[in-house]
């Protein structure tokens, strides 16, 4: 009966570890890889998902096997015998998941300490955050941008900040994400491995515009990299100003307005191909400078930043006035 027994759930065992091991890595649970970090993280996953299929098959074979085996008879209304619990058995399923949650957190705690290297002379891209925008800043190379780009093979360090609220960043294909967090500096060191664009999300309810609050991260090959980073070098040794349509976009206005001139389709603000029409320069300057004082029917106050007069120069103030002001004679 013994072994009778043994071989009935060793059967089953292997049944409902083949379903539950295809379930759990034959189908594509997880964004393509796109990161050095991300491996590592990839590497955690398949290390729980082991261990606990592992526990789940042991507990649902025994299960199964236990309730068609051992059901009572449908005239059987008598309480089962008292008895005893195994004190082997009770030390030895107490120590086993002891064991594994230490294998696993010792594990991460490895991984943590080698995703949060930074390598020597690693380059810096600073992030800011506010709502409902992304803008990276490129000290090496001296320009801000509303797309994040990358190169690939290379280390980065990305030093992030909120002017708000708490927000949080994160790109699927590379798996880390990192709070970003009013008052203090967060870090996340990435080594991007797979050219293409990702999307780049927030992961913290941060207010109206929240589902919004997304841009691309942009991994180039290391000779599209340089060429980019040297155009952008030499367009801020030239002076060159920034164009209307690229402050909007680098202040992140279209993930609040449609703007179709500009590729703008945000819907939490009013839509500027509806507005622009009716107002002038100055009161479209006042409404970026001073978003509250006049607020546009069936919206809400206090959802657009309102210090745009600060962290946009004159020069760029002035551009994208002039571009929303030709874009409405357009219209």
């Amino acid at each position: 009966m013994r072994k009778s027994l043994i071989i009935q759930l060793l059967l089953l065992g292997v049944v409902v570890g083949a379903i539950s091991a295809a379930v759990g890595f034959l189908i594509p649970w997880l964004p393509e890889l796109g990161s050095t970090q991300g491996k590592r993280i990839d590497d955690i996953y398949v290390l729980t998902s082991i261990i606990c299929l592992a526990i789940f098959t042991v507990v649902a074979a025994v299960s199964i096997y236990t309730f068609f085996k051992f059901r009572a008879k449908p005239d059987d209304y008598e309480d089962g015998a008292p008895i005893h619990g195994n004190t082997v058995l009770e030390a030895v399923w107490t120590a086993i998941p002891a064991a594994l949650v230490t294998i696993i957190g010792v594990y991460s705690a490895v991984v943590l300490v080698k995703n949060e290297h930074v390598p020597a002379n690693a380059p810096v891209i600073e992030v800011t955050a506010q709502q409902f925008v992304w803008s990276f800043t490129y000290p090496e190379i001296g320009v801000t941008s509303g797309i994040l780009r990358v190169k690939e093979g290379e280390t980065y360090e990305l030093k992030m900040q909120s002017r708000d609220v708490i927000h949080s960043f994160w790109v699927p294909q590379w798996r880390v994400k990192q709070d970003v967090v009013p008052g203090i500096e967060t870090t996340i060191v990435v080594t991007p491995t797979k050219t293409g664009t990702f999307p780049m999300i927030c992961t913290e309810l941060c207010g109206l515009g929240h589902s919004t609050m997304r841009t691309s991260a942009i991994v180039l090959s290391a000779a599209d990299y340089d060429k980019w980073a040297e155009e952008q070098k030499s367009a801020a040794e030239a002076g060159g100003a920034e164009s209307g349509k690229q402050v909007f976009v680098n202040a992140g206005c279209g993930g609040c307005h449609i703007l179709a001139d500009a590729g703008g389709a945000g819907e939490v603000g009013p839509s500027l191909d509806k507005v622009l029409p009716e107002l002038t320069a100055d009161q479209i300057r006042e409404s970026i400078v001073d978003p509250n004082k006049v607020i546009t029917p069936s919206y809400q106050p206090n959802v657009m930043p309102g210090d745009y007069g600060d962290t946009l120069s004159d020069e760029q103030l002035g551009a994208l006035v002039d571009s929303l002001v030709s874009t409405s004679q357009k219209g």
